[in-house]
């Protein structure tokens, strides 16, 4: 198999066991199971695209079937973690909307009980399960199809060597079509959190909020919810690919192939929650903005600014969002690699451009 036609497909984008194509000691192998399949590679117009098998494929890697398991994957990943977490969300909003009634997490949790008792810690889990549930498969699905087409239309060795950018702008496409979908469920959820008495949950609370505002009072955080979510997305996904990829050549004893399953899923965790510290640290400030707008009728981006100050903005509520959104994205990665495994597709992150591809043979 020449050089060329192997390097189509950046090595980077997928992790299966690059080194059961070796020639040194694979060459039967490799004449009886191509890397990429005759039958079942698709070359677009331009030559440059191919769906190209796994190992003990079930799916294959960039088909239609591939990029609706990664959608399936990503929605269970974010529905279930978010909604699991609602009381912690429900105690930092309250911190950031209100500080000097909610002036830590300890006080923040007693006012909880004395108010609204258990219950209180479950408001607005429906929102949450529906908003962050499209959110999750826009926000996987989109990224892994972005990630694939900004890999072909710069070739093989830029991807490769710019690998990080094509993760940022992957991730970054992906979440401005996610975070519409989110949004009005986000307004809601805010609202309910926040607002004891302005609605039991989603059912009561979307129409009160387009009854009084229209459809606009639902969207007007989604400015705020970008600049909130994209910078974190572009952390999330960029930080966890290099991190994964750091443990299997620095810490992990045994290259990623040699380990089990379970194994790989528990670096999928660790990468995930290293990710999440700094998302929740890079995109903080604009989580305050989020809360303060969609809890404040007509406020306004001065208002928050005015009202939370520089100081606030950057820490109200940090300690327990740093817990929260590491051990969440730590949850979102073990439970999308998961979903993949179960499909038959490699987990997420691991192999290195610089020696994942064998030296060429001809074919």
């Amino acid at each position: 198999m020449s050089e060329s036609r192997r390097s189509l497909i950046p090595s980077f984008l997928y992790s299966s066991d690059h080194r059961l194509f070796q020639a040194t000691t694979m060459s039967t192998h490799l004449k009886s199971q191509p890397l990429i399949s005759p039958t079942n590679s698709s070359v677009s117009s331009n030559g440059t695209s191919f769906a190209i098998a796994t190992p003990n494929e079930k799916v294959e890697m960039y088909s239609p079937a591939y990029f609706a398991a990664c959608t399936v994957a990503g929605m269970l990943s974010c529905g279930i973690t978010h909604t699991a977490i609602t009381p912690l969300d429900v105690i930092k909003c309250n911190m950031q909307i209100d500080p000097l009634k909610y002036k830590n997490i300890t006080s923040a949790f007693k006012t909880t009980i004395k108010e609204q008792g258990l219950k209180g810690f479950t408001r607005g889990w429906s929102p949450t399960l529906l908003g962050y549930s499209a959110q999750g498969a826009f926000k996987y699905g989109l990224y892994e199809y972005a990630k694939k087409y900004y890999s072909d239309i710069v070739g093989p060795e830029y991807a490769a060597k710019y690998k990080t950018l094509i993760y940022l702008a992957g991730s970054a496409s992906a979440e401005i079509v996610a975070d519409v979908a989110l949004c009005p469920m986000e307004a809601v959820k805010v609202r309910v959190q926040t607002q004891p008495g302005f609605a039991r949950g989603l059912s009561d609370g979307l129409p009160k909020i387009i009854k009084s505002e229209g459809f606009r009072g639902l969207h007007k955080g989604l400015v705020p919810l970008w600049g909130r979510q994209i910078p974190y997305t572009m952390m999330k996904f960029a930080t966890f690919e290099n991190t994964v990829e750091l443990i299997y050549k620095k810490v992990m004893p045994t290259p990623k192939e040699e380990c089990s399953k379970p194994v790989q899923l528990g670096v999928s965790f660790a990468g995930g929650y290293i990710a999440g510290i700094f998302c929740a640290i890079i995109s903080h400030p604009a989580d305050n903005l989020v809360s303060f707008l969609n809890n404040s009728k007509g406020a306004t981006v001065a208002d928050a600014v005015k009202r939370l100050g520089l100081w606030g903005m950057l820490t109200r509520g940090l300690p327990l969002r740093i817990f929260m959104i590491g051990t969440l994205t730590g949850a979102q990665w073990v439970i999308y690699d998961a979903v993949k495994v179960l499909a038959g597709l490699p987990t997420t992150g691991g192999a290195s451009p610089a020696t994942a591809l064998a030296p060429s043979v001809s074919a």
